[in-house]
């Protein structure tokens, strides 16, 4: 038994019902990133077969694919037909575990990233908003203030995001606990929950201006909350024209994104 080969237990019983212990969900995460590992190596040699030498292998967070990588795409591949390729969506801590394998070409991630196998390039700096229904009596205001949201509902991010470690910063600096309707660790999801009017959510600015509704409204957040955007490159790999290429319409992109152009 599999069991017996680990040397620890696996499942535990509850009433009728099998329900793995927490060796078996790490051992799992390890199985699963080696299948993944050997999934990669099946894929590039399809790729070398096919003479697929303009393929791209892009990391980033799902919100991001959205707001700065598909125009990017579009528009190398009516540059360049024999294009393609291959975009895994990570949350922010999930990029952090996939740097050191360097199964990508090119990632895009908020700092802090503290890994010495990547090369960094500053792509934008993007100031938090606050996002809200139209009808909102703060959707009136220049600018929204954090206290401003102290008795407010709030739609929130996940605690191991990076906007929301930063929000409960502030917050716990002014003494006060937000006041937490919904949570999510998508911040799409969190700009349409606040523009169908459940409440107020503190976004990324990258994600609140891709992701615009009808009756949805944005309005700057003081005190400035500003994240970091960076473009990454792991060290040992050659960086080829294509990923140059793409890599250079994605900062087009963030330009245009951040400047609401």
């Amino acid at each position: 038994m599999l069991e017996e080969e680990v040397g620890f237990s696996l499942f535990v019983r509850k009433g009728r019902r099998l329900n793995a212990t927490r060796e078996a969900r790490e051992l799992y995460s390890q199985v699963e990133r080696a299948l993944s590992s050997l999934d990669e190596v099946e894929n590039e040699a399809r790729r070398i077969k096919a003479h697929q030498r303009r393929h791209v292998r892009i990391l980033t967070a799902p919100h991001v694919t959205i707001a700065l990588v598909a125009e990017a795409i579009a528009t190398i591949t009516k540059e360049d037909p024999q294009f393609t390729a291959s975009i895994d969506s990570r949350t922010r801590i999930d990029i952090d575990i996939w740097l050191g394998r360097e199964q990508f070409d090119v990632g895009i991630s908020v700092l802090p990233l503290d890994d010495s196998s990547i090369d960094i390039k500053p792509m934008a700096s993007v100031d938090a908003v606050a996002v809200m229904h139209e009808d909102h009596p703060l959707a009136a205001q220049d600018e929204v203030s954090l206290d401003d949201l102290i008795a407010e509902p709030l739609i929130i991010n996940s605690p191991r995001t990076v906007m929301r470690q930063r929000i409960d910063a502030l917050f716990r600096k002014k003494g006060a606990t937000p006041n937490i309707r919904l949570e999510t660790p998508n911040g799409v999801v969190a700009c349409e929950l606040a523009a169908r009017g459940l409440g107020v959510s503190v976004a990324d600015g990258f994600v609140a201006r891709s992701s615009m509704r009808p009756n949805m409204v944005i309005r700057p957040f003081v005190p400035k909350l500003t994240l970091e955007y960076v473009i990454f490159f792991p060290r040992w790999r050659t960086i080829t024209p294509t990923i140059n290429r793409l890599a250079e319409l994605i900062l087009l992109s963030a330009q245009r994104v951040n400047t609401g152009a």
